[in-house]
């Protein structure tokens, strides 16, 4: 018994009444020695000792124990019935009425299990029948505390995989389910759903499914308690990933749809910021059908504080859409990006082109991607191919399916006029008539059956067609009188059922309209098109649509022109804010007849057609990149959130990672919207990620679109420059060499900073001038990058000195391992004008240490040093201020001579050398002495007897 510590912290009076007068507060630990050796004391055997103890009247007493458990166990473990006993005195202790003793009993339960893992090879038995009944006995006890403890035990049990298959779910989940029955208190029923959704990702996917999940879409219903809703949506993205794809699209879903659609602003605003989570786990034609739409619900969501919170998660959520099959970039294990060679599909080279000499071959047909009608906002689940107004091309063959665009020159050209397959395809007469079906690869959308299946002269490369484009122009406008004639009933139809449409999404509106911006701007737009809808529907049949236009026309045939342009334009723009809004009110149903509309305004406004091309792809659906890029608008940041904008360039390198490089121009307008931002959060934003962009876009979008911002940065806020220049050599070294050696020269402007103080700034300079050495030839080190060293060994700030002396030492590495002599003795020539003879004791310590250094790296040859740097480097020995002194001693005695070319008893300059150390031995100052006489060897031996010191 005298074996067992105890540990005190309690009150020294306590202590006192105990006979512990020697003992204070600060007593770390006691042996039950102490305690049981009190004057007067029953010679009572250990284990009886212990259990009068553990049930004392004394709550102290029992505090004790309770804290005292595991070196309890460690004296009885050996001794079967011994162990036994205190196991039995521990099941009563956890009865024990003060909820202190039971905390303190409860916190050493992990420690009991892990130590009787490693000790007992019964563990399973006695874990099972001893410690787990106590844990999950007080997942229901009345004091909070001990609750608490024991909810953040069995979470470390179970992430220790200490708890056994069997106990969880005959023990811990029966248990819990109780808890989080609908007759449960709403306390214990919040806790309950709170340790599943933390459990589940530890638990295997077949129990939670068969245990877990029913309870939990159980709880997410709508009659539950708000708190319960709140943990339930908060964790949705756990338990989507726990029960895998399948059980997500089947069970946890359509719950999903109903908390998004909670009337409680907190409920909507926590799916929201769990939706990336939830989308991971999800198909991608689940995500794009059905996660989309509701997606786009909640940024148009009445809250301010829901659509805050959506336009945060927009980014992570069009992440999710990323296919490295189509885009061509990958992420390796290393989190590197990766590029697929465009060797393994010859296909991509015929159908772009034959690349030119020099220029990236990485690359596919952009064409072959890119829509050849307007696609409408968002592809409505149900809506048929007929309906959706929208032909992706999306491959010629299945080879050219898996590999994308990789970024070429072809790029910038694709947004103003489609390639000529395209172009062709596009001409041929009855081309919208070909039956399309969906592919069962993702997201993509191909001809019934395989490319090997159907045979087709025009799957195969043949030269283009001729552009008649111009023609068929004229014959459609010959042809649209009579067609406008013949198609009035079914525009009748159409404006009727938009009416409808659009008073049903007025209604809706009303009563969130008092309050919020965005849906009064929503209820104008949709009551000017009503009275719009309404007026044509008045007028139609008393006028033809012509006859307006026809006056005018005869006229001033010029500004007939010009007035029919206005007029498409102004009615396309405000069909498209209308079926904006009715998707994102209501995706579950297509707007039907504003698709037609919207498509027959686009037909006849080129100009407006040409502008939002440029903005079409089919990686994504439409809207979420429609409302992804309006995050730059200044509206947003007064309607939605301040920070709107710091959102959207956080998270544009995974946009543009999963658009691809073939659809930068999506978003190339954006990127410059935001570096021009007057904000210098949202540019040290873009600063810090132009690097990983530059990655993504490869050396020619890079030198087009990049670098004109990437110069911008260069001479911005030091808060945005220092995010250009953490990454400096990453974004250099993508660069061409031609256009890499025009920063040379301004390399020397980040010396220069707005707050001289701000000397991490220079020291992360000196950081990455180190790595940019091996961009440049020696010539240009020398003429430029020199210079910046010297410049930064003379900084005020010691730390930048110190890195500086790195970089002296880099560059002279530079010069001599590519043969630059004569460089190398220039610069060794200024080293030693500008620091062994200055005039500051600083510079001439910084001159030994460089020598030190140098020998140190091996980065001069020997005979080289000892001709050039040896002869100034001993004439620091007389040097008047210790600390040179010091440093020289240093760089001789465990640097120099522990080098085997000066350990050479047949070496000329070994007598110097030992002659300067016997006179720093003898030196006036001790350290300088100490560390001249002191040994490698023996500063060796001493180095380790400290090490096995610390051990």
């Amino acid at each position: 018994m005298a074996e067992i510590p105890l540990y005190f912290v309690d009150l020294q009076d306590d202590l006192d009444d105990y006979g512990f007068e020697d003992y204070g507060p600060d007593c770390d630990n006691m042996r039950v020695t102490a305690f049981l050796d009190i004057p007067g004391q029953d010679n009572l055997p250990p284990l009886t000792r212990l259990e009068k103890y553990a049930f004392s009247e004394n709550i102290f007493n029992r505090q004790i124990i309770a804290r005292g458990l595991l070196d309890i166990f460690r004296d009885f473990s050996n001794n079967e019935e011994d162990f036994l006993t205190v196991m039995e005195i521990i099941v009563r202790l956890s009865e024990d009425a003060e909820p202190t003793v039971r905390t303190e009993l409860m916190e050493q339960i992990p420690a009991i299990a892990v130590f009787l893992q490693e000790n007992r090879s019964d563990f399973p038995v006695v874990f099972s029948e001893y410690l787990i009944p106590i844990v999950v006995r007080y997942l229901t006890d009345p004091n909070n505390q001990v609750r608490k403890s024991s909810q953040e035990v069995l979470l470390i049990l179970l992430e220790q995989d200490l708890i056994f298959q069997h106990d969880i779910e005959n023990k811990v989940c029966p248990i819990l389910l109780e808890l989080s029955a609908a007759d449960s208190d709403d306390e214990y029923k919040v806790e309950a759903v709170s340790i599943i959704c933390k459990m589940a990702s530890m638990l295997s996917k077949s129990t939670v499914e068969r245990l877990l999940l029913p309870r939990f879409c159980e709880l997410c219903g709508d009659g539950k308690p708000f708190q319960v809703r709140k943990v339930c949506a908060t964790n949705f993205g756990d338990i989507c990933h726990a029960v895998g794809q399948e059980a997500t699209e089947k069970f946890l879903i359509p719950k999903f749809f109903q908390l998004c659609s909670d009337n409680v602003w907190g409920m909507r605003k926590a799916c929201a910021e769990c939706f990336m989570a939830v989308s991971y786990s999800t198909s991608p034609a689940a995500r794009r059908t059905t996660l989309s739409p509701l997606f786009i619900r909640l940024v148009s969501d009445p809250c301010r504080w829901v659509r805050q919170a959506a336009f945060q998660s927009l980014g992570p959520f069009i992440s999710t859409f990323a296919n490295p099959s189509r885009a061509g970039l990958y992420i390796r294990e290393d989190g590197t990006l990766s590029i697929r060679p465009p060797a393994q599909d010859l296909d991509s080279e015929f159908a772009s082109g034959s690349p030119t000499p020099g220029s990236s071959v990485d690359t596919s047909v952009a064409s072959s991607t890119k829509p050849l009608q307007m696609e409408p906002d968002l592809p409505m689940e149900g809506t048929s191919t007929e309906t959706s107004g929208f032909l992706h091309i999306t491959s010629f063959s299945k080879g050219l399916m898996e590999n994308p665009v990789e970024g070429s020159a072809l790029v910038g050209a694709e947004s103003a006029r489609p390639s000529s397959v395209a172009s062709a395809f596009s001409e041929l007469p009855g081309v919208n008539a070909v039956p399309m079906s969906r592919h069962p690869g993702p997201d993509s959308w191909a001809f019934p059956g395989s490319s090997e299946d159907m045979f087709s002269n025009f799957l195969y490369w043949r030269p283009p067609l001729p552009d008649i484009s111009v023609d068929l122009e004229l014959l459609l406008s010959e042809a649209g009188p009579q067609e406008e004639d013949c198609s009035t009933p079914e525009t009748v139809h159409n404006s009727c059922v938009a009416r409808s449409e659009i008073q049903k999404v007025l209604e809706s509106l009303q009563e969130h309209m008092m309050n919020d911006p965005d849906v009064q701007a929503q209820v104008q737009v949709l009551s000017a098109a009503l009275r719009a809808a309404q007026l044509d529907s008045v007028n139609e049949p008393e006028s033809k649509p012509t006859e307006g236009l026809n006056a005018v026309s005869i006229s001033d045939p010029g500004s007939a022109s010009d007035n029919q342009i206005a007029l498409s334009a102004s009615s396309s723009q405000n069909e498209l804010s209308v079926a904006r809004i009715l998707q994102s009110t209501d995706p579950g149903e297509p707007p039907d007849g504003t698709s037609d509309h919207l498509e027959t305004g686009q037909r006849h406004d080129p100009i407006l057609l040409e502008e939002n091309k440029s903005k079409l792809q089919d990686i994504i659906p439409q809207p979420l990149l429609d409302q992804y890029v309006s995050m730059t608008d200044p509206a947003r940041a007064q309607t939605v959130d301040t920070d709107i904008a710091k959102h959207c360039a956080y998270s544009l390198p995974g946009v543009a990672l999963t658009l691809g490089r073939q659809n930068w121009h999506c978003l190339k307008d954006t990127y410059e919207t935001l570096a021009s931002d007057v904000q210098w959060t949202v540019r040290r934003t873009l600063a810090f990620s132009i690097h990983e962009l530059a990655a993504i876009l490869g050396d020619q979008l890079t030198a087009a679109d990049l670098v004109p911002i990437f110069n911008g940065f260069l001479k911005d806020l030091d808060e945005v420059r220092i995010g250009v220049l953490k990454h400096l050599y990453d974004f250099l070294k993508l660069l061409h060499e031609d256009k890499r050696r025009e920063y040379l020269y301004q390399l020397q402007e980040f010396v220069v900073t707005g707050n001289s103080r701000n000397w991490r700034f220079r020291y992360e300079l000196a950081e990455q001038l180190i790595l940019i050495l091996e961009l440049y030839n020696p010539n240009d080190v020398y003429d430029y990058l020199m210079h910046i060293a010297l410049k930064l060994c003379a900084d005020k700030v010691s730390e930048v000195r110190w890195i500086s002396f790195k970089l002296v030492v880099a560059i002279l590495q530079k010069f001599y391992s590519n043969s630059e002599s004569a460089l190398g003795l220039n610069f060794i020539n200024e080293l030693i004008i500008r620091f062994r003879h200055c005039s500051k004791w600083v510079g001439r310590q910084a001159f030994a240490f460089i020598c030190q250094a140098v020998v140190s790296e091996e980065c001069v040859p020997a005979d080289q040093f000892v001709e050039l740097l040896l002869p100034s480097l001993l004439g620091l020995a007389s040097d008047p201020v210790p600390n040179v002194r010091l440093l020289l001693a240093k760089a001789l005695r465990q640097t120099l001579l522990e080098k085997a070319y000066f350990r050479n008893a047949g070496n000329p300059h070994l007598e110097v050398v030992e002659e300067t150390i016997l006179t720093l031995q003898s030196d006036r100052d001790q350290d300088v002495s100490f560390f001249a006489t002191l040994e490698p060897k023996r500063r060796n031996i001493t180095d380790m007897t400290v090490l096995e010191k610390q051990k």
